[in-house]
Order: structure tokens, then sequence, then C-alpha cells
């Protein structure tokens, strides 16, 4: 048995930015099969040798919706906003889906939705607001910088700094921030580059991911967390890693929605004998 597997630049519209990730599409039959196709340990085994932040594993299931997984290179994560903007863009130019289908995907977090408008993709995600915190030991020092704000979710600690210099200019000491209990830090400013309401950064080393290109989840905190700043819904945000990419972010209620492009840069098999 083979395995489709489409490499996707996430948040851009230009391929070799944004965020990469494998999207590996299987057949209801194969997972049926309980084979492979089904196994975590096999879909975790595939990431560590796609070795990019995430890969993602997807099915079409009899009612019409798709099961939908994430990995790193070394965990399934329960949230990730880069893989399932790019695995909507496999489903549509691939054939899986319909070109004006509103895909729904099941989840470890529960049910996101995405669909098309014009040349992007808009993700329905949950919100993931902060509550201020007393910064952690070493986060600071890790991080070399003098905070506004610190904050957490479920996820990660947020930090805001006084400008968008600082958040391009930085360079934290990775080996000390998987000492902390989180999955991440987000470091964030205003925007100073027209077009961009707020510029941030992610660093999750202790899910195995030094610095994320472009970090979908990560905008379900930092939207809501904009919007209490700038008192607006819809903001555009830049992360402004190396590869650097778009966010469009609105927050509704307890969701927010992301919008973000997409271009396919690879197509192969995966030979799973």
């Amino acid at each position: 048995m083979s395995i489709e597997v489409v490499q996707v630049d996430g948040f851009t519209d230009q391929p070799f930015c944004g965020n990469p990730v494998a999207v590996c599409f299987f057949s209801e039959a194969e997972v049926d099969a309980g084979g492979r196709a089904a196994d975590p340990e096999w879909m975790q085994h595939v990431a560590l040798e796609m070795n990019l932040s995430e890969t993602a594993f997807v099915h079409r299931r009899a009612d019409g919706t798709f099961a939908l997984r994430w990995f790193t290179p070394v965990m399934e994560v329960d949230l990730c906003g880069h893989a399932t903007l790019a695995t909507a863009h496999v489903l549509w130019s691939e054939g899986h889906a319909a070109p004006d289908e509103v895909l729904a995907f099941d989840t470890r977090s529960g049910c996101l939705s995405a669909e098309r408008r014009g040349a992007w993709v808009e993700l329905a995600f949950p919100a993931e607001p902060l509550e201020a915190t007393v910064p952690p030991p070493g986060l600071l020092s890790a991080l070399a910088v003098d905070p506004r704000y610190v904050g957490r979710n479920r996820f990660d600690y947020l930090v805001e700094v006084d400008s968008e210099t600082t958040v391009r200019a930085l360079a934290p000491d990775l080996r000390a921030l998987p000492e902390l209990e989180a999955r991440g830090v987000i470091v964030t400013s205003r925007g100073a580059t027209a077009g961009f309401d707020f510029v941030s950064r992610f660093f999750a080393p202790a899910v195995g991911i030094d610095e994320d290109p472009v970090t979908g989840s990560a905008h379900c905190c930092l939207a809501p967390y904009w919007r209490s700043c700038l008192d607006r819904a819809e903001l555009t945000g830049f992360q402004a890693s190396t590869r650097g990419g778009v966010v469009r972010t609105c927050v509704e209620d307890d969701r927010v929605r992301l919008g973000g492009q997409a271009v396919t840069v690879l197509r192969a098999m995966l030979t799973t004998r």
C-alpha cells in the first residue's frame, strides 16, 4: 500500500515561504482495514521522517466529515492552524472535495471548519484567551526582554514587548525554554510595518519545534489579545520568522476566524510496505 503525500506552504502565496506541511491522505477503506493508516505510532514515524513542524493525516468518513490529526516530529498535538489550512487546500486542489464544499474536520480540539474565500482559506477555530500571569522562572531571562505584559492560556505563554524591532531581533536561549510547563512561547508587539496590526514569533522547543515559521493556533490567542488592545475585531498579523507568513483574524464570540493562503510545492507517494 502507498499513501498520497502533498507538501504545502501555508499562510503564504509564495513557495518556500510560510509554514511547510506534509499532508497524508487516506481512503476510508485503508483506515477501516486497521493497518498502518490507523496506527498513531506509524503516523509519528512518518512525521519524524517528514521532519517538518507538522504532518497532517486526514481521511473522509462515511458521514462526509474529515478525521484530521496533526503530529510534530516528536508528538501529536491538540490544535494546529497551518496544517488545517494546508489540508483544506489539498482536499480542494487534489479533487478530494468539491471546490465550493465547506469542510468539517473532526479533531482533538472538536469540530473545525474551512471554506474558500476567493484566493484565501478561512478557518473557524476556538478562541484561546489569556489570563495575566507572573512570568515563571527562566522565561524572561531566556528571551532577554523587558515585557509589557505576560499571559498564559492552556497551551502557551504570551509576552508582549515594546516594538516590532524587538520581536524581529529576538534570539532566545532555546535550551532554557523547554523547562517551562507549556507548549511554547508567543512573543508579540504592535505592528510598525504598513498593513500589519501586530507581529509575532513562536518558539516551541518542548514539542520539537525551535521556532515555528507561522502558527495558526497561536493566533487563536493573539487575535483576542490584540482585539482587546486595539478595539477592533478584524486584524492582520505577520509572523516574523525567517520564512514569514500573513494571518488575517476576526474574533466572533468564542471563535476566531483565521484567513490564509497556501501553495503546493511537492507531490509524492509514501511507500508503507
